[in-house]
């Protein structure tokens, strides 16, 4: 295997990566500042009530994405099972 199929591989699991904890990382950050703007509006500071909101919202997500991301590591992990089978 080269250097540069290596790298190849490498670049192609970061973007994989990107793409599958992206949406998740987005919602619970925007998740957060929605909350974080309701607590400070109304002066609750109460922990749970940040906690709860984001595992909710990302099972959510995860329930309805779970295919779509699964899909996504099959594909990585056939590619690169054929690239060492190539060798």
């Amino acid at each position: 295997m080269t250097q540069d199929q290596v790298m190849g591989v490498f670049r192609e699991a970061l973007l994989v990566a990107f793409k599958l904890a992206g949406p998740l990382l987005l919602v619970s950050i925007l998740i957060g500042l929605v909350i974080a703007i309701f607590q400070a509006a109304t002066q609750i500071h109460e922990q749970t009530l940040t906690f709860v909101p984001k595992v909710l919202v990302i099972a959510l997500i995860l329930l309805v994405s779970g295919s779509w991301m699964m899909t996504m590591i099959s594909e990585l992990v056939h590619d690169l099972f054929n690239l060492m089978a190539g060798l």
